[in-house]
């Protein structure tokens, strides 16, 4: 049995381009890194950058991608409701209604081992009343204490502050924590006292000239005019695929290291 597992997160894949992106570019990033296994946030894949399809988690998983996280924007696709009813490798946050569709928690087996993935939501200046999203995370790990000590937390949050405080929160007792949801990579990627390894945003996997994935006019004209106007996802190239890769001790379930990735394709267009 391996004494380490390597574990790559990538961030927010938008759009149809931000797909191609993870089809293209994916399987020479787990090569490049010696990755055991791969977990993607893929609220936003949906063509118009906003929701899920079933057909997409089945592709990111052509492409070897376990588990597919999400967020706010996971039931703006209806069709992906009861495809989350029925399988176990799309989760939304936990700290939703049980009443939604899917679960808040998932496992899947790494080279004979138990890895859990837990998704939750911030409430610092996000619309959803939601669970405290720290209170749900000390409900799922009793759960999964007896489990595996191989736990994934990808925290869908607006507020870098709400973030930093559950990686404190969760530090010794998760194996990893990564942010999401701003689309854009942060620089802090650190493993924290007590072995849990953290950086607040993974960032996005997407057109790189674009405010966070979407054509950049409208939302200027947005903030100028304060009218309300259509996001169109942006599809020129480059294209930026972000994220890291952790090491993890099988044993303990603590972290050996964090590294960022960045992939730039500058010449990978819609079609």
């Amino acid at each position: 049995m391996k004494r380490t597992i390597r574990v790559l997160i990538i961030g927010d894949v938008v759009g149809v381009i931000g797909c191609m992106m993870v089809q293209k570019h994916i399987r020479s990033l787990q090569q490049q890194f010696n990755i055991d296994a791969t977990i993607v946030n893929g609220e936003n894949s949906n063509h118009n950058g906003r929701g899920i399809s079933s057909r997409i988690v089945q592709s990111f998983k052509h492409n070897g991608v376990n588990v597919v996280t999400t967020g706010n924007h996971v039931w703006d696709n209806n069709e992906i409701y009861e495809y989350m009813r029925n399988h176990n490798d799309i989760i939304r946050p936990a700290n939703f209604p049980s009443s939604s569709p899917g679960s808040g928690v998932t496992t899947f087996n790494c080279n004979g081992l138990e890895v859990a993935v837990v998704n939750v939501q911030g409430r610092v200046f996000m619309k959803e009343h939601l669970d405290c999203p720290f209170l749900a995370l000390d409900t799922i790990l009793n759960y999964l204490r007896h489990r595996t000590k191989l736990i994934i937390v990808d925290m869908h949050a607006e507020a870098t502050a709400e973030k930093i405080c559950l990686g404190y929160y969760l530090d010794g007792r998760v194996s990893c924590v990564v942010g999401t949801h701003t689309h854009v990579q942060t620089a802090d990627e650190r493993v924290l006292p007590n072995g849990t390894a953290y950086i607040t945003d993974l960032g996005m996997t997407g057109s790189l000239n674009s405010s966070i994935g979407m054509k950049k006019e409208p939302m200027i004209e947005r903030f100028k005019s304060q009218m309300p106007n259509k996001f169109i996802v942006e599809t020129e190239p480059p294209v930026i695929m972000t994220g890291v890769w952790v090491e993890i001790d099988t044993t303990t379930g603590k972290a050996v290291q964090i590294q960022r990735v960045k992939v730039i394709d500058e010449e990978l267009r819609a079609t």
